[in-house]
């Protein structure tokens, strides 16, 4: 049974940083792609960043590009995202996600295959 358990959120002030942890297990992740969405309360969840199993390629949502930066241990099935200069837009449930894709990273939802519960990160002002 494929799991994605993330880790890492809480309440941060403004500025502040975290690092999300996404731990996989079920099933061999090799060439799967990881991706880290979000979704604030009544708004769509949203692709946040992703990463190839390689990690030759990453890709940030605009609003956070500077800001954060996803890795991944793929000798330990986990994915990463360290957040810095944390704003209370930032404030939502983080998922993470993974699907096959040997060379592009996925942004939609729909694109992929296994998903995570959650972490809630709030920022406060």
């Amino acid at each position: 049974q494929v799991q994605l358990v993330e880790s890492g959120g809480g309440l941060v002030q403004a500025g502040g940083s975290l690092r999300l942890s996404c731990a996989a297990s079920g099933r061999t992740f090799t060439n799967y792609a990881m991706g880290w969405f979000r979704q604030a309360p009544g708004k769509e969840r949203e692709f946040v960043a992703g990463i190839l199993w390689s990690a030759t390629q990453t890709s940030y949502t605009d609003s956070v590009k500077g800001r954060f930066t996803i890795s991944r241990d793929n000798a330990d099935n986990t994915v990463y995202l360290q957040m810095n200069s944390l704003k209370p837009e930032d404030t939502a449930v983080y998922y993470c996600a993974a699907r096959w894709s040997i060379a592009k990273i996925i942004i939609p939802t729909s694109g992929y295959t296994y998903w995570g519960r959650g972490t809630q990160v709030t920022v406060s002002s």
